[in-house]
This record gives structure tokens, C-alpha cells and sequence, in this order.
């Protein structure tokens, strides 16, 4: 009886898929959606329209537009453990779930007034947004976005800074920088119901950007306010901050900055990192051993992403105006500037696909997507996108601090 029980369960099972093919396959009905693996999936920001372009790296082509998210002026985006989803930040203050199989939005709150990006824990739990307005950070459930933890950057009575530079941790943990209150703040999210922040206060002036060394030792944050940059030993116990790089300007007048820098690029080759000197048409060269400056590569223009090739080969640099219409190659092995190339009008970002055969390139005021192999700097295909802005590749879900 029982095996007869279990053949009935079966067949009943069969009619009821095949009655979903034949359901999808009906006049009138929706098509289908081909069955696909994520690991080749990736999405552009089409800031100017609010839209989500969903892409395949291997095919280079656009698969969908997502549309109904908002001031995407400054979107940063993560990525479930799965790849699966990806979680939008929007200046406006939404954090947005979207799903890249269906090609839609799964969930969506209003959670700040202004923000300008957001983490993932290392389990894939949590989505933690940083905001501008009001300063802090909120915690959220990856799978609902139903809201699990608020934690205002309240430095003094009254106050709140402006949150940069969240990264996530090994563990529930999440650092980041308060730009007005010269800080940096780690915080556990073990219990999310009760989280535990340590506070260190006095790292330099106007921390504003920030990155974590792919191990998770080390979280680097840049200094607006001053020359260097403020590093913590996050295997020290308690944690402390030391500085790098103080004066690197060497006294000398920085010229006007038209864009911050931004480093979560986060370029290693070997035991070399490579960073962008603000103000100055330089690349900073650092031994990640010692953490001492260890040379400089001039460059075309004040450096904006810094970023090197998976397997540490090469970095690209773009640059803030009046030189964002070109990208330069640096070979790490000589130091020495090897390719410049002009994609377009507004280069805003750049994404090596995962094993770094060729990177991507947006050029907003083109509106296109350049495709350039980094072998013989060919242009193998363009992506027409509205304004592209940021672009992001599934591949960062498996990354540290990405």
C-alpha cells in the first residue's frame, strides 16, 4: 500500500508540472524564462532613469532592464551568497532587493533621506545600509529587508555624522567611518537585538572612503582633512589605529578636488597596493608588509578608482574632470604606464569580469558600456545602457568587503 501511495504521489506530481509547462506555454501566458546559473551575471546602473541593467558577462549583452528604483546618483550594490539577488543602494535613501532570475524587484523600503551604499554580512544574512541623513546605520533581514537593528553615529549630544566607508567583516561584524566626527566605529551584529560597537575616536580629519585588505585584517580609511590615511589591525585585541602614508603631500599645495577618490577597488598585486593620491595626479605604491610607501606612478589625472586585475597584473586607473574620458594600464611588474585609452565621454567605473579577461567600462555621457580584453586592449563589444554609472559582477558575493 504504501508503494502504491507513493506511485499515486508521483503521478500526481508529473500532471501537476506538466500542467505548469503547458500553463507557461498558453496564449496570453507570460514566456518562460530560460534556465540559467548566476555566476555569469552582473548589473549596470542607468543613473539618470532609475533602471537596473541585468547583464551576462560571457554573452556580453544586456538580458534586462529593472525598472522603479529611484535616485540611482550614487548606487552602490551586493550580492546574496547566491548571486542570486542584488541589494541596491540608491541616494534616496531605498535599499532595493532585485531578483536577476525573474528580472524583477522582490522587495523594497524607504529605510533613509540620503545614502550612499551598504554591506553584506559574510553569512548573507543581514543587508546594513550607511546613510547621510540620519547618520548611522540600519541593519536589515536579507530575505524580508524587515528592518533588525538602528544605530545612529551619534558622536556628540545632538549630532550625527555622515556614515562612509562600511565594509563588512569575518563574522557579524561591520567597520566604517564617521566623516564629521573624525571616527571609526566597529560594530557586532551577532545579536542584531543587541549590537556591540567599538568606538575609536581621533583617526585623522574626515575619513572618507574606506576599504578592508582581502584577508579581513586591515581596514584602511582614506583622510580627507589631511595627508594619509588611518589603518586598523582588526586581529589586534582591543583594536587601534595607527596612521600610513601622513604627509604624503610633502607640504606641498594639493590641487582642487573634483571628485573624491574611491577605494574599494582596492588594488593588490603581490605585497603592493596601489592607491589614489588625493589631489595629485599620483598613484601611491604601498608595501602591504611594512606598510610603508614604497613609490609613486605619475598619472594622467587625479585618480578616482584605482583597481587591479584579478590576477594582479595589471591596474587600471580613471580619473576625476577634466580627464574622465580616459583609463590607464599600469603592469605591476615594471611600474611603468603601459596602455592609455580614451573609451569615452564620463568614464564613472570599471569591472573585471572574474578571471580578468576583460574589464568593463561605463561611459555616461556616451551611454554606452565598453568591453575592452585587457590582453590587447580590443574592444570587444559596446552595451548601449542610459548614463551607466556603476557596474558589479556576481562574482564580488564570494569577496571580502565587496
Amino acid at each position: 500500500m504504501k508503494r502504491r501511495h507513493c506511485l499515486s504521489l508521483l503521478g500526481a506530481t508529473s500532471l501537476l508540472l506538466g500542467g505548469c509547462a503547458s500553463l507557461a506555454g498558453s496564449p496570453g501566458a507570460p514566456a518562460a524564462l530560460p534556465l540559467r546559473g548566476t555566476g555569469d551575471l552582473g548589473v549596470v546602473v542607468a543613473r539618470a532613469t532609475g533602471t537596473l541593467a541585468i547583464v551576462n558577462t560571457s554573452e556580453r549583452a544586456v538580458l534586462a532592464q529593472v525598472t522603479g528604483l529611484g535616485d540611482l546618483s550614487h548606487a552602490s550594490v551586493v550580492f546574496s551568497r547566491d548571486g542570486r539577488y542584488a541589494y541596491v543602494f540608491g541616494r534616496d535613501g531605498a535599499l532595493t532587493k532585485v531578483d536577476l532570475l525573474t528580472q524583477r524587484i522582490d522587495a523594497r523600503v524607504m529605510q533613509a533621506g540620503n545614502s550612499i551604499g551598504g554591506a553584506i554580512s559574510a553569512d548573507g544574512t543581514m543587508v546594513v545600509a550607511q546613510n547621510y541623513t540620519p547618520g548611522g546605520i540600519k541593519v536589515f533581514d536579507a530575505a524580508t529587508l524587515a528592518l533588525l537593528a538602528d544605530i545612529p553615529a551619534e558622536y556628540e549630544s545632538g549630532k550625527r555624522s555622515r556614515v562612509v566607508g562600511l565594509v563588512d567583516l569575518p563574522g557579524r561584524r561591520f567597520a566604517y567611518s564617521l566623516f564629521d566626527a573624525n571616527a571609526i566605529w566597529i560594530t557586532d551584529l551577532s545579536d542584531p537585538a543587541r549590537p556591540v560597537t567599538t568606538k575609536l575616536p581621533h583617526i585623522g580629519k574626515q575619513p572618507y572612503d574606506a576599504l578592508v585588505t582581502p584577508n579581513g585584517r586591515h581596514y584602511i580609511a582614506g583622510l580627507f582633512g589631511e595627508d594619509g590615511l588611518a589603518m586598523v589591525d582588526l586581529w589586534e585585541e582591543p583594536p587601534r589605529v595607527r596612521r600610513i602614508l601622513a604627509g604624503y603631500g610633502r607640504g606641498q599645495e594639493p590641487l582642487p578636488v573634483y571628485k573624491m577618490p574611491h577605494l574599494r577597488g582596492w588594488a593588490v598585486a603581490g605585497r603592493r597596493a596601489y592607491l589614489p593620491a588625493i589631489g595629485r595626479h599620483e598613484v601611491l605604491v604601498v608595501d602591504t608588509d611594512t606598510w610603508q610607501e614604497v613609490g609613486r606612478i605619475p598619472v594622467a589625472g587625479q585618480p578616482v578608482f584605482v583597481m587591479a586585475r584579478p590576477d594582479g597584473r595589471q591596474v587600471w586607473v580613471n580619473f576625476a574632470v577634466p580627464d574622465y574620458h580616459r583609463v590607464q594600464v599600469i603592469d605591476t611588474t615594471t611600474q611603468q604606464i603601459v596602455r592609455t585609452l580614451e573609451p569615452g565621454k564620463a568614464v564613472l567605473h570599471m569591472e573585471f569580469t572574474p578571471r580578468g579577461e576583460s574589464v568593463w567600462i561605463s561611459t555616461r555621457d556616451d551611454h554606452r558600456v565598453s568591453v575592452i580584453d585587457t590582453q590587447t586592449f580590443a574592444t570587444l563589444a559596446t552595451l548601449a545602457i542610459d548614463s551607466p554609472s556603476g557596474i558589479f559582477f556576481t562574482a564580488r558575493a564570494a569577496r571580502l568587503g565587496f
